[in-house]
């Protein structure tokens, strides 16, 4: 069967795609920028690639006519508090109008619960998106999640990150709000499970876990899971401004996706009975045995998709082609080179940085930088990275994104998503024998100059310290 898959650089669309090419499909994968998903680990010929951004119509042209099936997992909430409901229904028409020339039996879309009279922003775009693309010519499955809990999903690394930074919670109200979590691996048999399956077209289903909790509850079960011990005292007083503040500051999300989860999370969402899971032959997972297993994959460092993946700024938004060209006129650079002996040692150093590992040198200073970074609105450290071995193009790497990633030719790329007067990269490559890394910044006027000027004498601590500890013990010099 020839499936497309559009947001393929989404979390649940990188969870759906193994699990389709397992199943013998052909895969097209859709995305607005062919250099930020990364096909290398697949290694299928049944996988192929095409650029399209359903906000412009002539571009869905890409397009093939002759597909049987289509999962539409476009969705915009972090793109901005403002837009991202029109350009939600934009998509959603684009799509409806393109797919309707091809030969598609079938749209499967993944949707939020609204079984409810008062919708949040974000829940009433998604029924939005789901009237639009049921007013095409073909079969619509919509398929209605909550809460979905994995390794990498937004919900998980939202609650880890509360439950284990804070031992003690003055939470707002809405922690008191209901919900019914399911897990991701439920998520994915549910999406391939409905595939040309007629007694689910024209219809829509709610799926969720064997559990109706409060978010209050779901802290306090994934704390037991962790065998940690939190309080949690939930107050009245807190405006959704300052909740939205609390879930920036604390956790990994950033301000704009913060202000439509406090929005959406108000709102209670319960699965309507049906026995599609039953239908289906699938198991569901409590609560705890979720959380279990998304703790199993990061032990095994079998993250395959993020959250964070999907997210970035309005300067990435141009596609990582331009900026894997680090430009030379107008920049200021701090290039430094060291010999080394041992090339495979420098290069799992280097393919290690960030996250949990750190960045080899004056961490605390990296930590007060991603502080700083989010006081101003910006990424800041908490972000993390998905693997703590793999790197591919399109990751997110604490407040940088990799462009280019290639251990072979020993070459990493990346792009600062920080908050700053200018743009800047900063690069790791082997060549002759040694580590050359280089600091790119290209200022944004005289306060991008005056910035870079006054942060020098950091950078010569932090960068001559990191790249001596990059080839610590293997430098042919020592």
């Amino acid at each position: 069967m020839k499936i497309l898959l559009t947001g393929a650089t989404g979390y649940i669309a990188k969870r759906l795609l193994p699990s389709l090419l397992a199943g013998g499909h052909e895969v097209i994968c859709c995305v607005r920028d062919r250099q930020r998903f990364d096909t290398s680990r697949f290694k299928n010929d049944q996988l192929s690639v095409i650029e399209a951004n359903f906000i412009d119509y002539d571009s869905l042209a890409a397009i093939p006519d002759d597909i049987d099936a289509a999962y539409y997992l476009i969705h915009s909430m972090s793109a901005s508090t403002g837009s991202f409901d029109e350009m939600e229904r934009t998509s959603a028409i684009n799509f409806r109008e393109r797919i309707s020339k091809t030969r598609v039996r079938q749209v499967i879309y993944l949707s939020g619960i609204v079984n409810t009279g008062k919708l949040s922003r974000h829940l009433a775009s998604r029924k939005t998106v789901e009237d639009e693309l049921a007013k095409g010519s073909c079969h619509l499955t919509t398929l209605r999640a909550g809460i979905i809990l994995g390794a990498g999903s937004a919900s998980f690394e939202i609650i880890r990150d509360l439950v284990e930074k804070l031992p003690v919670m003055i939470a707002p109200k809405w922690l008191n709000t209901r919900s019914q979590p399911i897990a991701v691996r439920n998520v994915i048999e549910f999406l391939g499970g409905v595939l040309m399956k007629e007694s689910s077209f024209d219809k829509s289903f709610d799926i969720g876990g064997p559990d109706i909790l409060t978010y209050r509850e779901m802290l306090l079960r994934f704390a037991a899971v962790r065998n940690l011990k939190r309080k949690i005292f939930v107050v009245p007083v807190m405006t959704p401004r300052l909740s939205s503040y609390w879930l920036y500051f604390v956790t990994s999300t950033s301000y704009k996706l913060a202000v439509n989860l406090v929005d959406s999370m108000k709102v209670e969402v319960i699965c309507r009975e049906n026995n599609l899971h039953k239908e289906l032959g699938i198991t569901l997972m409590n609560f705890d045995e979720s959380v279990r297993s998304a703790f199993e994959r990061i032990e095994q460092h079998e993250v395959t998709s993020s959250w964070t993946d999907a997210l970035s700024g309005p300067v990435l938004e141009r596609g990582v082609s331009d900026l894997v060209r680090v430009p030379v006129h107008g920049c200021l650079k701090d290039i430094r080179k060291r010999p080394f002996t041992d090339r495979e040692t420098v290069i799992d150093r280097i393919w290690s940085i960030g996250g949990k590992t750190g960045w080899y040198y004056a961490n605390w200073l990296w930590g007060l930088r991603g502080f700083m970074d989010k006081l101003s609105g910006g990424v800041g450290l908490r972000r993390g990275r998905k693997n703590d071995r793999k790197i591919s193009p399109g990751d997110a790497l604490d407040f940088w994104r990799v462009l280019y990633a290639d251990r072979h030719e020993g070459r990493l790329l990346l792009y600062a998503e920080m908050k700053l007067p200018g743009e800047a990269w900063l690069e790791f490559r082997i060549e002759d024998g040694a580590l050359i890394q280089t600091a790119t910044f290209r200022p944004l006027g005289l306060k991008g100059r005056l910035y870079w000027y006054s942060v020098m004498p950091l950078h010569e601590f932090v960068f001559r310290g990191m790249i001596n500890r990059l080839t610590k013990q293997v430098n042919s010099t020592e």
